[in-house]
């Protein structure tokens, strides 16, 4: 089941989360009051219940349907954008998890959205879901303290509280990559950047530590940060630096969709630096000169994070918060394995 929640762009509703801060309580009080349970004085409860009047909130529908004391079998999942296929693994891998225990998925899709994902995760805890995964944003997430849900984290931690994450070893790729590179020869290696994500900060440590390890010292014109994590963004970036008097011979792209710009635009040039991305791609190996990848194993990813959040929604697992990092191998294939020189060389036309 999929759930497109409100973007930005139009006016919010109030939730539940705008009745807590009214009310200075915590989201799990708020939801125990809006859903009929016990446990909250009732001082408390005038004070939740006059903000709710002030604020106009209504409780979502769906939750209504849910009788009190009846155990959900539902879980939710918020992330990225559905189009990148590292987050569409994820998902499948989650939603077969959860399927096979007889839970079912909520879906949401809020990309690099803090008050749409707060939205989003408001909705959710209306419907009283037995747990959420979140791909969470650069924002603050303190305000899930107190939930009354176990929450786990994907592909980067969260900010402002303490909780279960799956991720990838992304330090350890950003050296694995880079690493390879100096090997073939190559001193001069671009790396470029999406905007200040989590996951690409720490494959730019990785880099920097390989060139630490190596002796040498890291041209900061090379590191590129660009306005946006899109492949329109790494193809404008790559043709300026390729055009430069002194064109780096290798490229590190740091996302798949940074990946496919760098091809794009060094096919529109002709030039044939090495390159090696991050995170494999469709018809990465059927290309001219199939690409070198740093793989993690994404599905994985997904199902890591689906196990836990089952372990702790039914009780199984009470262990302080948990942190599964997944390795990253390098996949040879012929783009990350040619030599310095031949970032000069045109194709023949």
């Amino acid at each position: 089941m999929s759930e497109t929640f409100p973007s930005k762009a139009e006016t919010p509703r109030p939730t539940m989360i705008d009745v807590a801060r009214r009310a200075g309580v915590g989201l799990g009080t708020v939801s125990r009051v809006v859903n009929g349970g016990h446990g909250v004085r009732d001082e408390t409860a005038q004070r939740v219940r006059a903000a709710i009047d002030e604020l106009g909130f209504q409780r979502n529908e769906v939750a209504r349907a849910l009788r009190p004391g009846k155990k959900s079998t539902s879980l939710a999942l918020v992330l990225g954008d559905l189009t990148n296929p590292f987050y569409a693994s994820i998902a499948k891998a989650a939603l077969e998890v959860a399927g096979q225990s007889g839970y079912a998925v909520v879906l949401g899709s809020v990309d690099e959205d803090p008050e749409g994902e707060k939205r989003a995760i408001q909705e959710l805890v209306s419907r009283q879901v037995a747990g959420l995964m979140i791909v969470p944003d650069q924002g603050d997430h303190s305000f899930l303290e107190g939930a009354g849900v176990p929450v786990v984290f994907l592909d980067r931690p969260a900010t402002g509280i303490d909780a279960d994450i799956a991720m990838v070893d992304n330090e350890g790729g950003g050296r694995l990559a880079t690493e390879h590179l100096l090997a073939q020869g190559h001193e001069r290696i671009a790396i470029l950047l999406a905007p200040s994500y989590y996951t690409t900060g720490r494959r730019l440590r990785g880099y920097r530590r390989a060139y630490r390890s190596a002796g040498l010292d890291v041209d900061e014109s090379l590191v590129i940060q660009l306005p946006e994590g899109n492949a329109e963004a790494a193809e404008k970036a790559t043709r300026e630096v390729m055009l430069r008097p002194d064109p780096p011979t290798a490229i590190f792209a740091s996302t798949n969709f940074l990946t496919e710009g760098v091809l794009r635009a060094l096919g529109e040039l002709g030039r044939e630096p090495a390159v090696v991305g991050f995170d494999d791609f469709r018809l990465a190996d059927m290309l001219p000169t199939p690409v070198t990848v740093v793989a993690s194993d994404i599905a994985e990813l997904g199902r890591s994070a689906a196990r836990l959040l089952l372990d702790r929604a039914s009780g199984t697992d009470t262990r302080p918060p948990q942190r599964i990092v997944l390795p990253c191998a390098l996949v040879e294939r012929g783009s990350g394995e040619r030599p310095p020189g031949s970032a000069a060389k045109r194709r023949p036309r």
